[in-house]
């Protein structure tokens, strides 16, 4: 009888032990919404779906999954299926689905949400995860400054926003900086699926004579960098290292690593920790930076985006963030 007693009280403390293990292995399930650039626009929604299979692939307890959005009105429907099935944390790509957002964050007051690029959602269960993306735009901007021959530069912008208008302010900034003299040929895109307008607008600006075009333009980014490869001339990509589009044409690119913002988020959620407001992404956390790929950026060009990425962590430069601040950026107009 003592023995059998023995055994039971052994397998009563595995149990007991067990019981916590199995609530810690419990599956995270983290859902991801779109912008119409889709989840293979080679920008940030790809970057972004990249990290969370990435985060699932070393974590198995996180369950990951994508709705593409097709058009605005899929943004409210995508993010009610992924409520309806239970999805512990929504996030939502991009400032397009602010409104989709809150609206759906106020009706679920429990359902946790992730949203990047728009710091306008002032709610207890929504994170704002946020990037400066005109320091890293600023970086890229001294590379198309000091290596264009023709003094002449473009810029593609996927639309015009506060947060979008934040790469054209720094890169202007950047290219100023480093060739004074330079013109920077600007267009709107107001569109960040249209390859074929993003590589009629950059054939357009090597016309006028740009030999470095930067987008910021998801999807439509990807005409762009098309059409400079056709030509021959620098492209910088945004977001991702875009190098890969176009090894010989593309000089650089101005990460944003929404990749790592978004696992940062889904392990918060996954250990109690959601934290909402606003979540800050720069160089100083390595939030955005220039791309490793650097082979055909010059050395002394290098040293010189080094020595300026250095002086921005340490608080002795500030890029600019306003139009007012950068009166060469003219989408705003």
């Amino acid at each position: 009888m003592k023995k059998l007693l023995s055994i039971v009280l052994v397998l009563c403390l595995a149990l007991a032990l067990a019981v916590p293990a199995m609530a810690e292995s419990k599956t995270v399930k983290i859902g991801m919404v779109t912008d119409v650039g889709g989840v293979n626009d080679k920008s940030f929604n790809q970057t972004s779906w990249e990290g969370l299979q990435a985060l699932a692939a070393e974590d198995p307890t996180f369950e990951v999954n994508y709705l593409e959005s097709k058009t605005d009105a899929d943004y409210q429907t995508n993010i009610n299926t992924f409520i309806d099935e239970g999805y512990d944390l929504i996030i939502c790509v991009g400032y397009m689905l602010a409104d989709a957002t809150k609206e759906a964050a106020e009706d679920n007051p429990e359902q946790m949400f992730a949203i990047i690029d728009d710091a306008s959602i002032d709610l207890p269960n929504v994170a704002c995860l946020m990037f400066a993306q005109e320091q890293a735009s600023y970086l890229v901007g001294l590379v198309a400054g000091s290596v264009t021959e023709s003094k002449t530069v473009g810029y593609v912008q996927g639309m015009v926003s506060d947060s979008m208008n934040l790469f054209g302010i720094g890169y202007i900034t950047g290219v100023k900086e480093a060739c004074p003299e330079a013109t920077v040929l600007q267009y709107n895109a107001n569109a960040f699926g249209d390859i074929a307008g993003g590589s009629t607008a950059a054939m357009d600006m090597i016309t006028n004579g740009a030999d470095v075009i930067y987008h910021a333009a998801g999807g439509t980014g990807i005409g762009v960098i098309n059409a400079c490869d056709e030509k021959g001339i620098w492209a910088i990509g945004v977001d991702t290292d875009q190098s890969i589009l176009a090894p010989e044409h593309v000089i650089t690119s101005a990460m944003k690593r929404v990749d790592t913002a978004f696992q940062d988020i889904s392990k918060a959620v996954a250990a109690g920790e959601f934290t909402p407001g606003i979540h800050m992404y720069d160089l100083s956390n390595g939030g955005v930076d220039l791309a490793p790929t650097r082979d055909h950026i010059p050395a002394e060009v290098l040293e010189l985006v080094e020595n300026a990425k250095a002086a921005i962590i340490a608080g002795e430069k500030t890029v600019p963030t306003t139009v007012a601040e950068c009166p060469d950026f003219t989408l705003a107009d």
